[in-house]
């Protein structure tokens, strides 16, 4: 199909209803700054499918969840990796988790959960649960727990399987390969340890509901896809969830500033993380 062709089946007014419509259901928002990227998706969806009109891509998505799903995948960038910030996991290695534990050391039982929110096909997540492993002594006296959540129900199965190519697996060091990984002809398994370390389970954001109390909340390039208004409600929700001393973990190009929320920025190497403080310095924490 030539350019001109694939042009015709994209109006601004098609473009405005499929955005709305997603807007609606899951909060994300697709603004003028990727514009450009928006209509390549939608382009290249129409061609997949066969579909001649963006039209009927709305007929399609409004009549069915699973093609509104996965049109979503398709719009949706779900470039990740093992380990993919170093920096990241680092400050979590060498920071982070030595704190908690420090912290926690002596209640019964020994608790610490992490929340991965917008998880994807699961890298981040078993990278958490591998740093776990890696940080804590004597980690397998501990319940360590991993909740993954992620709005694409396609991308949690991939990550439920826990299987992976050589390939995605690139920031991986072959100690760890070989400690976290069986191999199974061309792909690599999680070991059953790290598996049931974490939970995966479906959650939109934009209607997130109470998940408990963290350590630590990953929330990383997921922010970027909502208005500044959900942003700072999610950041304020995130902080309601850490217990105190509690660690949040963003994006490089996402920010807790507009959300008006108690969190102190924390520079660990080449990573900037924040943490909630152990006591609350208003005037009615001492009340």
């Amino acid at each position: 199909m030539n350019q001109s062709v694939q042009d015709s089946m994209l109006s601004e007014t098609d473009l405005f209803q499929v955005r709305s419509l997603i807007e609606e259901r899951s909060g994300m928002v697709f603004d003028h700054s990727r514009a450009r990227f928006f209509t390549n998706r939608v382009r290249e969806y129409l061609e997949v499918k066969g579909l001649a009109r963006a039209s009927e891509l709305m007929r399609r998505i409004k009549a069915s969840n699973a093609d509104y799903d996965e049109f979503l995948e398709r719009v949706l960038t779900q470039e990740t990796s093992f380990f993919r910030y170093p920096a990241i996991f680092q400050a979590l290695e060498q920071r982070v988790l030595p704190e908690v534990q420090a912290r926690k050391f002596w209640t019964n039982p020994r608790r610490i959960r992490v929340w991965s929110a917008g998880c994807s096909t699961g890298e981040e997540p078993y990278s958490i649960a591998i740093s776990i492993c890696q940080a804590l002594e004597g980690a397998e006296t501990w319940d360590a727990r991993v909740l993954a959540t992620d709005i694409s129900r396609n991308a949690l199965s991939i990550a439920s399987s826990g299987r992976y190519l050589r390939r995605e697996l690139t920031y991986m060091g072959l100690d760890r390969l070989e400690r976290y990984f069986e191999r199974c002809g061309g792909e690599y398994v999680v070991r059953p340890r790290i598996r049931q370390m974490v939970e995966f389970a479906p959650l939109n954001l934009a209607q997130m509901v109470y998940m408990g109390r963290f350590d630590c909340i990953f929330c990383m390039n997921v922010l970027i896809y909502f208005s500044e208004s959900l942003r700072a409600n999610l950041i304020r929700r995130f902080v309601e969830y850490l217990e105190p001393g509690g660690y949040l973990f963003l994006g490089h190009a996402e920010s807790v500033a507009k959300a008006c929320v108690e969190l102190e920025p924390i520079v660990v190497g080449d990573s900037l993380i924040y943490r909630k403080p152990l006591i609350r310095t208003d005037a009615g924490a001492n009340q």
